[in-house]
């Protein structure tokens, strides 16, 4: 009878694992928020609007918003783009979640669209909160600027970059 039980016990331990790995990213996602938060409160609490402050000779710290999307996308569409993006960014959250659940074995994969939910939900946050996402990243060359961007940016890019990276791993393996 105890030989019998060691399958069953095999079979609830790899489904506790399994549900407890998606709690992991979800956690993960959650820091990345908890991060992005944390530092544009910071920035905003120490810097004015517009002001700019060199950290290298091609790297500023400076407060800006952004009432867009990425590289300031529809930011003059008149205040609906707003409520699109944050729907926009609440479903794709709903959405990676589903995700998680279904692809717990995808390391990569999990890694990345957790990334891109804590930056989604990172800036989702500012909309509902301000109206804006608090920009504060300055990177610059020759006099051009880099359009402004935040840690919740960096996680989505970084985050589409290994989906990129994942599924060229994946074409190769077939």
């Amino acid at each position: 009878m105890a030989a019998n039980s060691r399958p069953a016990a095999r079979r609830r331990t790899a489904a506790a694992t399994r549900n407890v790995t998606p709690w992991l990213w979800l956690s993960f996602s959650l820091l990345i928020v908890l991060l992005d938060q944390f530092l544009k409160i910071l920035v905003e609490r120490s810097f004015s609007y517009g002001e700019s402050r060199p950290v290298t000779s091609f790297f500023n710290l400076v407060l800006v918003y952004n009432k867009g999307a990425a590289f300031s996308f529809l930011a003059d569409a008149g205040g609906w783009q707003r409520w699109f993006f944050t729907i926009l960014g609440l479903a794709v959250g709903g959405f990676i979640v589903w995700l998680l659940f279904r692809h717990t074995g995808q390391k990569l994969f999990c890694l990345a669209v957790s990334l891109v939910m804590g930056g989604a939900i990172g800036n989702v946050i500012d909309r509902i909160v301000y109206g804006h996402v608090v920009d504060f990243l300055d990177f610059h060359a020759a006099g051009y600027h880099f359009p402004a961007f935040n840690l919740a940016d960096c996680a989505i890019t970084v985050g589409a970059v290994l989906l990129i990276v994942d599924e060229l791993r994946r074409v190769r393996r077939h």
